[in-house]
């Protein structure tokens, strides 16, 4: 399967497609001219690793660093906790997506709205169908997937990839951001 199909079948995005992180400078560089990001985070980054290292490890690293406020599911919340990390919220991603769309809204924390919305570990066809409304619908929203499937509707995406080159990827994203 080519690295920008859709990694299920029959899913047909249209013509405008994610373009693909291929290395972790990509995103590195995309978080840091974002003026305003935020992580969406659903239950399925329990299930992964990367390096020996549970995956929300990693990514409670990468918002400390960035200092990207993370949204989480209710299911993930207690993850989050017993690490002692505090989610600036817990909300269903479709809750956070629906009011991402809504220009008039200023944020978790009545400052302003996001430019850039990072989403990991839901269902995938949650997930498309997701990305699909902000596509459409939240123009001045971009947006970016950590999964290791390719998402067409995202504005950047990993390519369909192993779970090692992924893990490898998402490791070079928050060490780089130690520079």
């Amino acid at each position: 399967m080519p690295m920008t199909d859709s990694w299920q079948t029959a899913e047909i995005p249209g013509p405008k497609k994610a373009s693909l992180i291929i290395k972790p400078d990509i995103a590195d560089a995309l978080i840091s001219r974002a003026k305003r990001p935020i992580m969406i985070v659903g239950h399925g980054i329990i299930e992964y690793e990367v390096e020996g290292k549970p995956l929300i490890d990693c990514l409670i690293a990468l918002s400390r660093k960035a200092k990207i406020p993370v949204v989480v599911s209710a299911s993930t919340n207690k993850e989050f906790l017993s690490r002692g990390f505090e989610p600036a919220a817990i909300m269903s991603a479709v809750e956070i997506s629906s009011r991402l769309t809504d220009p008039e809204w200023k944020g978790l924390d009545g400052k302003e709205s996001y430019d850039l919305a990072i989403f990991v570990g839901l269902p995938y066809s949650m997930q498309w169908t997701i990305l699909s409304g902000l596509k459409h619908f939240a123009p001045g929203v971009k947006t970016m997937t950590f999964d290791c499937v390719y998402h067409p509707n995202a504005s950047w995406s990993f390519p369909n990839s192993t779970i090692k080159d992924w893990a490898a990827n998402l490791k070079g994203i928050v060490e780089n951001l130690e520079d």
